[in-house]
């Protein structure tokens, strides 16, 4: 399998585009390298590719990366789009996919009940783009020669979606990884996890490779920048650092390990910050826009 990432940021982007924090900033200024919203392309030809999560930034991601351009008049090496949960950075990028070219739309029934309850969706013509509800724990072909599995991953309904009481730990179809496997190796995508249980442990215990949240780099990130109220689990992620952090959870784990989906704040972005060369040290690699990983 081939992996391209398209998006390495967690909703907003970096920069985000009204945040003036130390990031942005260097971002702005070319200081470090800026990153557009969570989205992940894998193909086993490198002609045609299936798209986890269809980020509010995906033309821009489409137009800089070679292997997604048209290759005649009307045409799309993307064959399929599959949505892991229905939050605005995962979702809205469908509507700009919506030029009457055909691709295959995966997604669990509560995902898309979350798109048919928006009409702005049916710009997205189900004449041409067909709709597959997929189910927990059946495997289906995402693309040809490459199965595909959605698992559910403890998580919350999206941000527009919260009710006055809030469970971060959801399990169900609202928030799912995926597992890839093309005959001969298995990937994990999950951009989304409020927390790393037993459970979850040992499904992706045969990873070759795992791309997996990496929001906050403390659970009290936002709020010690300054730039929000929450903590990282009440947004339903898990902190890459600490007892109970995802580097902690996960350092048994033979496999490639790759964060991706970074919020604006996360000092990883800075490459000689020391949260980085911790994370690197444990064996983590921090997703880059346009980065091409091949199993």
């Amino acid at each position: 399998m081939k992996f391209l990432v398209l998006g390495a940021a967690a909703g907003g982007g970096l920069p985000q585009w009204n945040c003036g924090c130390a990031n942005c900033n260097d971002a702005r200024a070319g200081r470090i390298p800026p990153a557009t919203q969570s989205s992940l392309a894998v193909s086993v030809d490198g002609e045609t590719w299936a798209v986890l999560n269809a980020s509010p930034d995906i033309r821009m991601q489409m137009q800089m990366l070679s292997s997604l351009h048209p290759r005649s008049l009307r045409h799309s090496p993307v064959a399929s789009v599959l949505v892991t949960n229905g939050d605005i950075d995962h979702v809205a990028g469908l509507l700009s996919l919506r030029e009457q070219t055909p691709f295959e739309l995966f997604a669990t029934g509560d995902i898309h009940h979350v798109l048919a309850q928006n009409r702005i969706f049916d710009a997205v013509n189900r004449e041409v783009v067909t709709r597959h509800q997929i189910a927990l724990d059946q495997g289906f072909e995402i693309l040809m020669g490459v199965q595909a599995t959605v698992f559910p991953i403890p998580g919350k309904v999206p941000l527009y979606m919260e009710g006055e009481n809030v469970q971060t730990d959801l399990v169900g179809e609202q928030t799912v990884g995926v597992r890839l496997d093309d005959g001969r190796r298995v990937a994990y995508y999950i951009p989304g996890c409020a927390l790393v249980d037993d459970r979850l442990y040992a499904r992706i215990a045969d990873a070759d490779i795992l791309f997996f949240d990496g929001t906050l780099w403390d659970d009290e990130e936002m709020i010690r920048t300054g730039t929000g109220v929450k903590t990282g689990r009440r947004m339903g992620h898990i902190p890459m650092s600490g007892a109970e952090g995802s580097i902690a959870a996960l350092a048994s784990l033979d496999c490639r390990k790759v964060f991706t989906h970074m919020n604006n704040t996360n000092p990883v972005w800075r490459p000689d910050s020391v949260e980085r060369i911790q994370a690197e040290a444990a064996g983590w690699t921090i997703a880059q826009d346009g980065m091409e990983i091949a199993l």
